[in-house]
């Protein structure tokens, strides 16, 4: 008999099943989770440099540059000389960029309260700040295991 699947095993699963869901909602698009993942920041940021983005999405320039020639290619995104720095380029959202992003926001919102719905009533505020609880140790976690691989120590979250 399998053993009883543990929280973290749940956690997974829904990792799991975000993905899966991210790859059908973008089957058939230029969209991957890298390149959503720079039109959400600019979307709840606004117009930003590449090396901003860079630093905020814990990206490489090198990388970050890609992402932004791509959705450049694709009209997602606009380079703009920056007014105040003339050796830097604004990233900003299309308008059309700007709308999807709208629409994702909505998507968002929704999903979040129909995932929400499943739990009763009662046990929702513990669930959020449970959440809230494992999501701020996870951060810890992961912050420690960089800190000690970028200082020669080995490991990953425990």
């Amino acid at each position: 008999m399998a053993p009883e699947p543990t929280v973290l095993d749940r956690l997974l699963e829904i990792s799991e099943l975000f993905q899966r869901d991210l790859a059908r909602e973008f089957d058939g698009t230029s969209l991957t989770t890298a390149r959503t993942r720079v039109l959400w920041e600019l979307a709840h940021s606004g117009p930003s440099t590449q090396q901003a983005l860079a630093g905020r999405l814990d990206v490489s320039p090198r990388n970050i540059t890609g992402l932004v020639d791509a959705l450049e290619e694709t009209g997602y995104v606009e380079r703009a000389p920056h007014p105040a720095d003339r050796r830097a380029v604004l990233v900003t959202l299309t308008p059309s960029a700007a709308e999807l992003m709208r629409e994702m926001q909505r998507d968002h919102e929704e999903l979040g309260a129909t995932l929400l719905a499943a739990v009763a009533p009662d046990d929702r505020d513990a669930l959020v700040r449970g959440i809230e609880a494992i999501t701020a140790r996870l951060r810890d976690l992961v912050a420690a295991a960089e800190a000690g691989r970028a200082t020669g120590g080995t490991g990953g979250p425990r």
